[in-house]
């Protein structure tokens, strides 16, 4: 048996990459809040960070969580990226599209109902 590896340590700290702040400018981000990059933007003078961030971006969609996974960096720490990017432009985002209800059987059974009372 082999023993695990520990993950290696970050060079640099997360209050670093944020600046010292530990709250993003905006509170409207979720988990699931979809981000997509501006094309027309550039990213000179942008942090690594950023610039990663917007370069995952840029194919398509991504959902927060699924961006602070690509930058192994915490959920807190990425939302305050992204409110910079926000901020700046760069980064637009959307609510997810919400699941659907079921529909109630009674109003389905009325409609065709009355579909088959017009045939």
């Amino acid at each position: 048996m082999t023993p695990r590896r520990r993950p290696p340590e970050r060079l640099v700290r997360s209050y670093v990459v944020t600046g010292g702040r530990a709250h993003p400018t905006r509170n409207t981000l979720d988990l699931v809040t979809l981000l997509i990059a501006a094309d027309d933007l550039p990213l000179g003078g942008l942090s690594p960070e950023k610039r990663r961030l917007m370069e995952l971006c840029r194919p398509g969609a991504l959902s927060v969580a699924e961006v602070a996974g690509h930058l192994s960096l915490p959920v807190s720490v990425t939302k305050v990226l992204i409110a910079d990017l926000m901020d700046s432009g760069h980064i637009v985002t959307r609510a997810p599209i919400p699941a659907a209800r079921p529909s109630d059987i009674h109003i389905l059974q009325e409609v065709l109902d009355g579909l088959r009372a017009r045939l």
